[in-house]
Order: C-alpha cells, then structure tokens, then sequence
C-alpha cells in the first residue's frame, strides 16, 4: 500500500509538518536507490513539496534516475545538519518513485521550481515515514507512520 504527500498530511498533518521542516532546513539531503546488482547506491538529491506531491528531481540520465527507472524503490533521508542537534529529529521516507512523463504536469513543476533542462521528474509513492528523536535526554522515541495506519510511537532508553 502507498500514498501520496497529501494523503500523509491529511492522516498525520503534525508529522507531515515536522518532516517538511526538515527537509526545508536545507537544501540537499541523502536518496538511496538500487543498482542493477541490487546493492544500494546513495547520491545527493533536492526535494520539492508542491501541490500535495512529494517530488524527485534529477539531471537527465544520472545514475539513481537510471536506478529508479528499473527499480522504483527508494529511501530517502533528511540532510541532519550541522552538529549534533538534529534540531526537529531525524526524518526518513521509503516508498517508490514514479516517473512523471505527462508533458503539463512536468511543465507545471517546471515553471514552479526552474530546474536546469532537461530534467527527469518523479513523484513519491510514500510506503513509510519515520521521525526518530531525542526526549528529555533519555528517551530515542521513533514515530512510525505506514498508509492506512495511525503512527505508532517506539520509546526506548
């Protein structure tokens, strides 16, 4: 089971938020896909939250665009910033990439965002998204959140 951005939010707005705050503290963050042998590949990647949709945007014929295109899983993690505050937590979405090839809708995030062209565009089925943080220097609390299920909260000490 998957679900888009706005469906994450509509079900969890407090951690959809959290996460888009994380992802928006900077510019680039860390997508692992996989290679043609199966084992994982991580590269550098920006992130786009736009009308409901999570988006993946990458220069024409690199390397994870390629991985996607035969194997559309993903996992994708937010840049932790500097230090060791990670202010807001930890936040990482797994799910699967979809290439956008409708001619508009590409067109549209293009006038939105101004990539450099050409471009390939995906947009993120979410299977997982995950919030891990510090509670009270205690507690590693996870917030786990999967379509069609209510976040589950993990503290250990």
């Amino acid at each position: 089971m998957t679900a888009n951005w706005a469906t994450f939010t509509e079900a969890e707005p407090d951690l959809a938020r959290t996460a888009e705050e994380r992802f928006g503290a900077f510019t680039h963050h860390v997508l692992a896909t996989l290679r043609k042998d199966g084992s994982p590949r991580t590269t550098g990647l920006e992130v786009r939250f736009l009308n409901g949709e999570l988006w993946l945007g990458m220069m024409p014929d690199s390397l994870k665009a390629l991985d996607l295109r035969r194997d559309p899983r993903f996992a994708l993690q937010a840049n932790p910033g500097d230090g060791q505050s990670m202010g807001g937590g930890d936040v990482r979405v797994s799910g699967r990439a979809i290439e956008v090839e409708d001619p508009a809708q590409k067109a549209a995030y293009g006038e939105e965002v101004e990539p450099p062209e050409p471009f390939h565009l995906f947009r993120a089925e979410l299977t997982e998204v995950v919030r891990t943080y510090v509670e009270d220097d205690k507690y590693l609390v996870l917030q786990v959140w999967k379509p069609g299920e209510p976040v589950r909260t993990i503290k250990r000490s």
